[in-house]
This record gives C-alpha cells, sequence and structure tokens, in this order.
C-alpha cells in the first residue's frame, strides 16, 4: 500500500502585523533590521476572538471545497496544535463538528509544535496502512501570538497565525511515485526549557525555566508569556537538522542530489540560510516562504508547500524532503514524491 498527500492548502486570519507597525514600537529595530534577521515582512494574527479552532475549521473547509471532496469521505482527523481552545474538550473534537464530519470518523489532537506536521504525516500513514482509515485529513492549527509578551520583540517579530489542510490516502492504483516515505523522528526533553509558555498552564512554568518568569526578563506579565532561548535553539537546529538529513537519506537509499526540493519547517530566514549552506543544498531546490507568514509553528511546511506548488515550483513526481524541528526539543523528517 501507498499513502500520499492528496491536497494541501491554508488560511490566514485577516489582521496584518507589519514591519512598519512593529519598528514604531520598538525604535531600536529598524523595519530593515527585523526583515534581515527574520526574513518576516508581515505576520498575521488572530483577532482577539478568533481561536484555534476558528482557524482550523476555516482551512479545512477551504481545502474541502476547493478540491471537491466530500466531509462524509473523511474517515479521522488529526489537529496539531500547542494552543487549544481548551484544555478540554480537544480542539478535534470542535473541529470536527464545524467541518460536518462523520460521527463514526475519529478525531484527535496531537500537541507538537514544529515537528507536529510530520509527526501529523506519519500518524496518518499509519493509520491508513493498518486498515484503520481510508481518508485522513491533518490540520495544522496554531495561535501563538496570543502567548506572546507585547514587550517581547525577539519571538513578535517572528511568529504570526495561521492554520493548513492536507488531506491523506492510500494512492490511486496505477499512479506514480512512492508517496509518503517511512518518517524519521526524535527527542530531547532535556531542551524542554528553551522554548515555553511558562504561565497558563497547571504547573508553573519556571519550574522548567526559572529565567522565563516576566521579572526575570524585565516585562509585564500578560498571563502566558511566551519564552524562548533564540541560541540555544539555533544551536540545537545547527547540531540536530544536517544528522537527520544524513539518516533520512541513508534510509531511503538517497544521495542528496537525489532530493528534487527541500521544505523545512519555516522558523526564520536567517537559520534557514544557515542551514542551508551547510548542508550545500542549491539555493533553487531549497524553498523558503514565510516573509508574508512568519512563523506559523505547526504550519509552516505546509503552507510552504502550497505556496511552492502555486508558483511551479513543486510539481507532480517531485522527490521532496519535508524537515520540521523545534519545541520540545522535537524532530522529525520524510521524503515523500508529490
Amino acid at each position: 500500500m501507498t499513502v500520499r498527500v492528496v491536497a494541501v492548502g491554508y488560511h490566514l486570519p485577516e489582521r496584518v502585523l507589519s514591519n512598519e507597525e512593529l519598528s514604531a514600537e520598538f525604535p531600536e529595530w529598524s523595519v530593515e533590521k527585523i526583515a534581515a534577521k527574520t526574513g518576516v515582512h508581515r505576520r498575521r494574527v488572530a483577532a482577539e476572538d478568533e481561536f484555534t479552532s476558528d482557524l482550523a475549521i476555516a482551512a479545512g473547509n477551504r481545502l474541502l471545497e476547493e478540491h471537491g471532496i466530500e466531509a462524509h469521505s473523511i474517515d479521522y482527523l488529526i489537529v496539531c496544535t500547542q494552543s487549544p481552545d481548551y484544555f478540554l474538550p480537544t480542539t478535534a473534537c470542535i473541529v470536527h463538528e464545524g467541518l460536518g464530519l462523520r460521527i463514526d470518523a475519529g478525531a484527535v489532537d496531537l500537541n507538537l509544535g514544529c515537528s507536529g506536521y510530520i509527526y501529523a504525516l506519519g500518524q496518518a500513514k499509519g493509520l491508513i496502512e493498518s486498515g484503520q482509515a481510508l481518508r485522513v485529513l491533518v490540520i495544522t492549527s496554531d495561535t501563538y501570538t496570543k502567548f506572546v509578551n507585547p514587550a517581547d520583540k525577539s519571538v513578535r517579530t517572528i511568529f504570526g497565525d495561521g492554520a493548513a489542510a492536507t488531506l491523506v490516502a492510500e494512492q490511486d492504483e496505477g499512479a506514480a511515485g512512492r508517496g509518503i516515505g517511512a518518517p524519521l523522528y526524535g527527542t530531547d526533553g532535556s531542551g524542554a526549557r528553551h522554548l515555553v509558555v511558562p504561565n497558563g498552564g497547571l504547573r508553573p512554568g519556571t519550574d522548567l525555566e526559572p529565567k522565563s518568569a516576566a521579572s526575570e526578563r524585565g516585562i509585564s506579565s500578560n498571563g502566558y508569556d511566551l519564552f524562548m532561548d533564540g541560541p540555544e535553539i539555533f544551536n540545537f537546529t545547527l547540531r540536530v537538522v544536517p544528522h537527520s538529513v544524513a539518516r533520512i537519506l541513508e534510509r531511503e537509499g538517497l544521495q542528496l542530489d537525489d532530493v528534487d526540493l527541500f521544505v523545512f519547517h519555516q522558523a526564520n530566514a536567517f537559520m534557514l540560510e544557515h542551514l542551508r549552506k551547510k548542508l550545500k543544498v542549491p539555493r533553487e531546490r531549497f524553498f523558503v516562504s514565510l516573509a508574508e507568514t512568519g512563523n506559523t509553528v505547526s504550519s509552516t511546511i505546509p503552507i510552504a508547500l502550497t505556496e511552492a506548488q502555486r508558483e511551479g515550483v513543486l510539481r507532480r513526481g517531485m522527490r521532496v524532503m519535508l524537515l520540521g524541528f523545534g519545541v520540545g526539543l522535537s524532530w522529525g523528517g520524510l521524503v515523500l514524491e508529490w
């Protein structure tokens, strides 16, 4: 059995936060400096009364409508998010109802961030290959900007909100390509403290990372205060990504030149360019798409895939390597044929 990505698309909230607005709030950071450091020019921000399930439902409905997919044909829904509407119920149950899926369809949340899309594709692949489902709808949706303290420019310039939807199904008989390859996973929980929301949960985040406290950072708490140790995350990425690429290639029996396109988690442009050079991947085979969206966490890879397809960079039959990495610390990657 071969499992493939059938369709992919995304939805963004209407509110745009530009570098010009941020520069006005932080005069020490010019528009040019923000763009050069992050690669982001504009990012989308969910409205005060707009939440993860709203974006997820919009992304799911758009995918179903644009590709003529019947909601009742979906056997299983996976919603990947780290900003759920509630502690309980699961966001997937709310999205299930919002999309009008069958009551005998499964629905589950996956609590992962930057690597979440890979893990979700792996779960979808396993569900189909084991005969538990025929068609799995994967939705990634995050509203990280609600966690961001307005006074913390280090993360406010990077993150944006958004959702993406991907339909995964058994490949049509006789279709070319091997579909979704076996995912590679990785976890380093010793680095969990490097990217954390210290407030709003049941346990104080200062138990995990004392310097995540708002008082330690010289800011007034907004109730969440997303904290990121940028240098630690950067070093983790440089350590894990090249090794993961090598392992995926070895597992698939491929060389670097056998991969037509590399689509990594769109963390920030500086990090991505550093990785591209370290891996010695030509720029035309390394897709970057975050200037208008920012880092949308679990949705960066499917958003980039959608844009690559729209721009004609990603075409049917191409071999693509996907790799996500970040909060957890967690990472995952795979090769698929489009």
